[in-house]
């Protein structure tokens, strides 16, 4: 008969199987990783609090990508690079850790989404509806969108881990190299019909939602520039557009690949690749592919170079 521990307060994380030879060459890879992802998305954050010229609903909207970014990646990244030095039997984490970082991992995912949709709404008001644009997403809007964005996350994600929490616990292996909602409710033997059914909901919801935002949004869009002789216009808004839908897909892409590979077992090492895929590619090309689009961040950074030089010279 199999033993089972019964709510074990600490449980085994699986981490990253790599042998002894490459494991630092794995940890300073993600070291490298993690640092470029604060580093790009803080100095994001920061540029636009401090050039007004950035004090746009668009790149107030963007930072809310870059703040889930960095909340994503150092609760899971830190983690994983402590992981990848110890021995897989003293790769240990509380109960109550692995729960947070659960919460964590799927605001991040969720808020993606979300906000998102809230600058696809953007988008929508600044080339379909111009001239009302500035009357329609005043700071009050920009705010409330916001908050929604957060509150709708939060809310479906504390309902999510509610759920599995209410749960006992009989293993305490967590098949991932970090905790989320399906490794956590897996540790159970109690039936999880409730978890797989809301589960289930929650996805459907979050991707019926988003998916069929970009879609109105983007075929409206679309009318406008087909019927639109300015090319100025079109020549903004397919910039524009191309690079929300860019950000769009690598996330979506990310996300379902993760979801798909928990269906099987025997692709845990592919499945433990791409739900650290999950966090590092968004977190790393979001800031890139938003600030070589970006008229605005790319005019900061040459001015910021380009004095430098002359006080070097003047040196």
């Amino acid at each position: 008969m199999e033993n089972y521990t019964w709510n074990s307060y600490y449980l085994q994380l699986e981490s990253l199987n790599v042998s002894e030879s490459s494991k630092y060459s794995v940890f300073f890879c993600f070291l490298f990783i993690y640092l470029l992802i604060m580093v790009i998305n803080v100095g994001i954050i920061v540029l636009i609090i401090i050039d007004k010229n950035l004090h746009q609903p668009m790149y107030l909207l963007f930072c809310n990508l870059s703040v889930s970014d960095v909340i994503g990646n150092t609760y899971m990244i830190p983690r994983l690079l402590w992981d990848i030095l110890k021995p897989p039997s003293e790769r240990l984490i509380s109960y109550y850790e692995c729960v947070v970082q659960a919460f964590t991992s799927h605001m991040f995912g969720t808020t993606s989404h979300t906000v998102l949709m809230v600058m696809a709404f953007d988008r929508y008001v600044a080339i379909c509806n111009p001239l009302r644009y500035a009357d329609i997403m005043t700071n009050r809007m920009v705010l409330k969108l916001t908050v929604s964005a957060w509150g709708v996350a939060f809310v479906l994600v504390a309902v999510l881990l509610g759920l599995t929490i209410r749960l006992n616990r009989c293993r305490t292996l967590i098949s991932n190299p970090y905790c989320d909602n399906a490794s956590l409710f897996k540790l159970s033997c109690e039936s999880v019909v409730i978890n797989n059914i809301y589960g289930l909901a929650f996805t459907v919801v979050l991707l019926t939602s988003s998916i069929g935002c970009m879609v109105l949004t983007y075929t409206s869009i679309s009318v406008v520039c087909l019927t639109s002789k300015n090319k100025s216009l079109n020549s903004k808004a397919l910039k524009t557009c191309s690079t929300h839908l860019i950000v769009y897909f690598l996330m979506f892409v990310c996300g379902k690949i993760n979801i798909l590979l928990h269906r099987f077992p025997e692709l845990s090492y592919y499945r433990s690749i791409s739900a650290i895929m999950f966090h590092v590619l968004p977190g790393t090309l979001n800031p890139i592919i938003y600030g070589v689009q970006s008229k605005e961040i790319r005019l900061f950074f040459s001015k910021l170079f380009m004095s430098k030089k002359v006080v070097s010279h003047l040196r």
